[in-house]
């Protein structure tokens, strides 16, 4: 047998399962039944999903067995997770820091500290933002 599609040849769109067939005695389902998140992977994706599996989701062993490196793992893996539609916290935390060089996160949250700087213009400057333009 094929694996079932999850997307359309023709457009792309998610698929819909409509009618269950058992092989067995005969017995026909209609309706509409979801694919399931899964079926949102491509080719490649579900070959990495099954081999993180049958690694036990253990990263190294992800690298040895795929032979590529830590960060293209991860970002497969990442990949994967928004891909079945979830979050990934770490696109968060990224983003938070990813505009401020951790000396200068340090020498802002030091002159609030020292009360050189209030709270609103710390938290400005920790976004990244430039109070002289307001």
């Amino acid at each position: 047998m094929y694996p079932t599609p999850g997307h359309c040849p023709v457009c792309g769109e998610s698929l819909q399962v409509t009618k269950l067939h058992c092989r067995q005695c005969g017995t026909s389902i209609e309706g509409h039944f979801t694919l399931g998140r899964l079926s949102r992977l491509n080719a490649e994706q579900i070959q990495f999903v099954e081999t993180f599996l049958r690694c036990e989701g253990t990263i190294k062993r992800v690298e040895k067995e795929l032979d590529i490196s830590y960060p293209t793992v991860r970002a497969r893996l990442k990949d994967v997770i928004r891909t079945l539609g979830f979050e990934v916290p770490s696109d968060y935390a990224d983003a938070d820091e990813g505009h401020i060089p951790p000396e200068e996160r340090s020498l802002i949250l030091d002159q609030l500290y020292r009360g050189e700087i209030t709270t609103e213009e710390a938290l400005a400057r920790l976004r990244g933002e430039d109070l002289q333009e307001a």
